[in-house]
């Protein structure tokens, strides 16, 4: 299975907002992923590739991208990402999970800080958390949760203004980078409808692939 190779920041867009969900490295589900779709030529190129177009698309508010699938990273299209809320949240917002002891001490404090300081870059979340252990696994739940996701990424720059290194994630709710409209735009709907309606958006554009398989693959 394969969609047709991705060589713009437009197409990698496009054929989310076709899919609906597209994890960005391979997963169980052969084909299904922007690493299958993209044009081998872009893939590691050093000028603007899909490692700046996550952070280029996610700034422009044209899609979603965190760690969502199987908590690895992959981009939702704003049409889909109400519903993921809604089923992944599980009818609850961040201060009801809190009340009724569902969230570990290591989740609060990076959510916390994330609401009281986002966007805020991921170094001084671990750093001010006191989380450096528990901090990947405390932030990939709240990412599967979709309480927290990527606004952008920033780069380090040397004393000539030349940035190097990888990209830091800049972190923030969806709620403030897209609006509490869009994120509960779903609320008339149960958790579980609007899990079935995603898994059925996904089966039509993926009628080859079992639906068991893809349950097991969006599943948090």
């Amino acid at each position: 299975m394969r969609f047709g190779r991705v060589r713009t920041a437009d197409e990698l867009a496009a054929l989310t907002e076709e899919v609906g969900f597209l994890p960005f490295f391979r997963c169980g589900v052969p084909g299904w992923s922007l690493e299958e779709n993209i044009d081998p030529s872009v893939w590691f190129t050093e000028e603007n590739g899909p490692w700046e177009w996550k952070g280029q698309l996610a700034r422009e508010k044209r899609l979603v991208y965190a760690k969502l699938i199987r908590r690895k990273a992959a981009f939702v299209s704003l049409r889909w990402f109400p519903d993921l809320c809604n089923w992944r949240r599980d009818g609850y917002d961040f201060e009801g999970r809190c009340d009724d002891g569902l969230v570990p001490h290591a989740d609060r404090l990076v959510m916390e800080y994330v609401q009281a300081h986002g966007p805020v870059r991921s170094k001084e979340v671990r750093q001010q958390c006191g989380t450096a252990k528990g901090f990947d696994i405390a932030l990939g739940r709240l990412m599967m949760q979709t309480f927290i996701i990527n606004r952008d990424f920033v780069y380090e720059t040397d004393r000539f203004g030349q940035r190097y290194g990888w990209g830091v994630s800049l972190l923030d709710t969806p709620e403030n980078l897209f609006g509490e409209a869009l994120v509960n735009a779903a609320e008339g709907r149960t958790p579980a409808e609007s899990q079935t309606r995603l898994i059925h958006h996904l089966c039509c554009c993926m009628p080859d692939v079992d639906e068991m398989l893809l349950r097991r693959e969006m599943r948090v």
